[in-house]
């Protein structure tokens, strides 16, 4: 998750739309919320840190429902992204990429980020950010995060999506897409106990509104396509879908990882 300069520009550019994108509908986000929820198991004295929170959507609605009695640390790379949490109160922004996170942690010890720290840890749709030999590393780091019990959370795509994006798109997603499995596999060598389930989301979204979603880059994947590339899938969506309302499946891959106590 340490920003390429592509990727930095990106988020620069989508930082003031983000939440407009994503809160298309907003029955999904307090899904999406509600299910992170869950997994993690969260309670109000839990220490809760949100890994790529970008603006602080869900983390948001998570001191809303959950009311901690700690301020949940949002941690991106992205200023900008950070910038639009403000200065809103139960949430901490922390200027920071998950592989910082998940290293020796020399720059963050006024923070108290240290071993066994937390209850909860998320890392929602942002794994794909991690360069692939980084990603055992800094999953390992962040379980070591963990207190007894505590849980890392990891919501991401699976390697194929039914977004009605153009082609181009679409097969590129596929090729820089993680499989979950790999994920999975990095948990357990962390030590954690690990499962993985799936939850998937009926989205209907009026057509006009997803073509300028698209237009507007609201996927990071986008951003390697310039103007004239994206107009033309702008196109081809448009051909392929002559509804109005275009409605498709959003699944999702959730990947918990526990803390068990050591044996005796």
């Amino acid at each position: 998750m340490m920003m390429s300069p592509c990727n930095a520009q990106h988020y620069e550019f989508l930082a003031t739309t983000y939440d407009q994108h994503w809160t298309h509908s907003g029955t999904f986000v307090d899904w999406m919320t509600r299910k992170i929820m869950e997994s993690l198991a969260l309670r109000p004295h839990h220490r809760i840190i949100d890994v790529g929170c970008g603006t602080g959507l869900y983390s948001r609605r998570i001191v809303d429902l959950v009311r901690p009695e700690n301020c949940i640390l949002c941690v991106d790379p992205s200023a900008a992204m950070l910038g639009r949490l403000g200065s809103t109160a139960g949430v901490r922004p922390v200027l920071a990429s998950a592989e910082q996170l998940g290293g020796e942690l020399p720059d963050f010890a006024p923070l108290n980020i240290s071993p066994g720290s937390f209850d909860a840890v998320l890392v929602k749709e942002a794994i794909h950010h991690v360069a692939p030999s980084d990603r055992a590393p800094t999953v390992g780091g962040l379980g070591n995060l963990l207190a007894q019990g505590g849980r890392l959370l990891i919501v991401m795509l699976p390697t194929r999506i039914r977004y009605p994006l153009f082609t181009a798109a679409l097969e590129m997603f596929e090729e820089l897409q993680p499989d979950p499995e790999e994920i999975i596999g990095h948990v357990r060598r962390a030590g954690l106990l690990a499962r993985i389930e799936y939850h998937e989301f009926a989205l209907t979204i009026p057509k006009d509104r997803y073509l300028a979603m698209v237009r507007g880059r609201y996927m990071s994947l986008l951003s390697a396509f310039d103007e004239g590339e994206i107009e033309a899938g702008i196109r081809e969506i448009d051909a392929i879908h002559p509804e109005q309302l275009l409605s498709f499946p959003d699944r999702f891959a959730f990947i918990l990882g526990t803390r068990l106590a050591p044996t005796r």
